[in-house]
């Protein structure tokens, strides 16, 4: 691992050893989580793995999740970078526009609410 790695975080991001995280890495992972919200609250993580204002709201929402006590929701994993169609496959399905980071809640299969920046709090989840 480099130094800058080190520093910054390097492509591989720490989301491999959180448990609370379901990748989307295809429109089937996404039909998947749509599917899933049906039975209860959905939050998508849509991160840039190159931004560091992206990685440190990543490290503070992973941090308000490990702390929570029950969430109500399942949680997924976005990589903006790898999956850059799959995210605006989000937008144009949910009609909202395209930020990163961003925080997409689904219920019912339908969007209930979103946050980018540092307005993504675990609070938006239970709005």
């Amino acid at each position: 691992m480099s130094f800058f790695d080190k520093i910054f975080g390097g492509k591989q991001e720490e989301t491999e050893s959180k448990s609370f995280w379901n990748l989307i890495e295809s429109e089937k992972d996404l039909e998947e989580a749509i599917k899933k919200s049906h039975s209860g609250k959905v939050a998508i993580f849509k991160h840039s793995t190159s931004c560091f204002i992206s990685k440190t709201v990543l490290r503070n929402f992973e941090k308000e999740i490990a702390e929570a006590e029950e969430t109500g929701a399942t949680f997924y994993f976005l990589d903006l970078l790898a999956h850059r169609d799959i995210s605006n496959k989000i937008a144009e399905d949910f009609g909202i526009r395209h930020e990163s980071p961003q925080l997409i809640v689904i219920e019912n299969g339908n969007e209930i609410n979103n946050a980018s920046h540092q307005d993504i709090t675990l609070s938006q989840i239970t709005l």
